[in-house]
């Protein structure tokens, strides 16, 4: 979520959600995805995404109780975003830089990880078992000149899909960030 829309939908001026943003992200509540944007000739989304880092925690103040009312919540889909990209940031360096981006015209892409190397890695993240992407991934992918490609699904195997995109489950993609971290510290 973006701190203007919660901003909106609070009735509360933009600075004070900003303060309370901060003091949640020093308390480590919430992380902030900031935007990945380097200059691709289009009108980008320039404030950050807002994530509560503790799926659990937020499952909690919204009085889910059990995985059956979380699967109807409306909220699933981005509880599931918000795991994944914790777990991901769990396994890599200080030096990997994670980012979001997304344009006005919809491309968008959930997380791109900017290794030290300039290397760039795409991730779309699905919750669904039968991974897809949509155009816009493909895109954006273009845009930001994505040296690897992924959708984390909630699927069990790795498999390739279109256009050099891999779908990977969470473990998988974890496995994959330790093994080229791995190599570039050894390199």
């Amino acid at each position: 979520m973006h701190s203007h829309i919660l901003a909106r939908n609070l009735d509360v001026s933009g600075v004070t959600i900003g303060r309370y943003l901060d003091l949640m992200t020093d308390l480590l509540l919430v992380r902030r995805l900031k935007p990945w944007t380097s200059n691709v000739g289009k009108r980008l989304v320039k404030s950050p995404k807002i994530y509560v880092r503790d799926s659990g925690l937020a499952h909690a103040l919204l009085n889910i109780q059990d995985y059956n009312t979380l699967l109807g919540h409306p909220v699933v889909g981005g509880s599931w975003e918000g795991f994944v990209i914790e777990n991901i940031m769990a396994v890599i360096p200080s030096r990997v830089q994670p980012y979001y981006y997304s344009t006005s015209r919809g491309e968008e892409i959930d997380l791109v990880l900017e290794f030290a190397s300039g290397s760039k890695w795409a991730i779309e993240i699905k919750r669904s078992s039968t991974p897809y992407v949509s155009k816009g991934f493909y895109v954006g992918c273009e845009d930001i000149k994505a040296d690897k490609r992924f959708v984390v699904y909630s699927g069990k195997d790795k498999f390739p899909m279109n256009e050099g995109v891999t779908a990977i489950p969470l473990p998988g993609l974890m496995q994959e960030l330790r093994v080229s971290i791995a190599f570039y510290i050894n390199f």
